[in-house]
């Protein structure tokens, strides 16, 4: 991508869209099937703004993601970053803009066990070829940011799961990116500690912060502004508001099973 792309997404405006997908459809081949798990999807998403991402299992939620993440390609249709399309970036360049402007915070934490819960946060800062100075400033204030500056010595192993997420959460935001991707953040805890993460990623979402997740349980569904609704691969409903959290629980009620 050339160095204005770059900068351009680095640099979101207040109108321009920070995602944008256009007739976005993804397809999976195999010799004798055809899976359509994304059909005609457009979508758009504003700088600033907390939304939630639910349907029944299968549905798409996680390939979705994954194409936001550039973790995956569309088979048709158009994905612009901040007004550039993304299409035709080579494998280097997705992974720089991953470094640099996407946060991910995965249900299975994917902290490294033999690193430190300093060196976890760190690590994806070292890949900027940044100065020791700056990571180690970084990485100070993402944990305290979470509430784990008092365990950046301990390994992952000594965390309970909540903890490790509150880990992997610092990771993500270390690099201050554009959009942090959650996919299901609370999978993986209790009710007690899924609540604490929620109400993390809310305060964050309230200080600024772009927070796209994938959730199938519409008590977290509630935290964000806006949620859309994936049903076969295509968006059926995008609201926002209290209405949100109306439907999730209109929706478990004609039977559709969020899990």
């Amino acid at each position: 991508m050339p160095q204005e792309a770059m900068e351009a997404v680095a640099t979101p405006t207040s109108t321009q869209p920070l995602i944008q997908l256009e007739d976005v459809s993804k397809v999976f081949y195999t010799e004798e099937v055809e899976t359509h798990a994304l059909r005609d999807v457009h979508l758009r998403i504003q700088p600033g703004e907390f939304v939630a991402i639910a349907g029944p299992s299968g549905c798409g939620k996680t390939t979705l993601l994954s194409i936001l993440g550039l973790l995956d390609t569309p088979t048709g249709g158009e994905y612009r970053l901040v007004g550039e399309p993304v299409a035709n970036l080579s494998s280097g360049q997705r992974a720089q803009i991953r470094n640099r402007e996407i946060g991910f915070v995965f249900q299975a934490f994917n902290l490294i066990g033999d690193l430190t819960v300093y060196e976890n946060v760190e690590l994806p800062l070292t890949y900027r070829n940044m100065p020791s100075a700056e990571r180690k400033q970084r990485v100070h204030d993402a944990l305290e940011r979470v509430g784990m500056g008092h365990r950046m010595n301990h390994y992952p192993a000594q965390l309970s799961g909540g903890q490790q997420q509150r880990v992997a959460v610092a990771r993500a935001i270390g690099g201050s990116p554009s959009v942090l991707l959650a996919d299901e953040p609370t999978g993986n805890l209790d009710s007690v500690n899924g609540e604490a993460v929620m109400d993390l990623l809310k305060e964050l979402h309230q200080g600024g912060a772009t927070i796209v997740m994938v959730t199938h349980d519409p008590r977290y569904e509630e935290y964000a502004e806006r949620s859309i609704h994936l049903f076969d691969g295509q968006v059926v409903e995008d609201v926002s508001g209290p209405r949100a959290a109306e439907l999730a629980s209109e929706l478990e009620g004609h039977g559709f099973d969020m899990t």
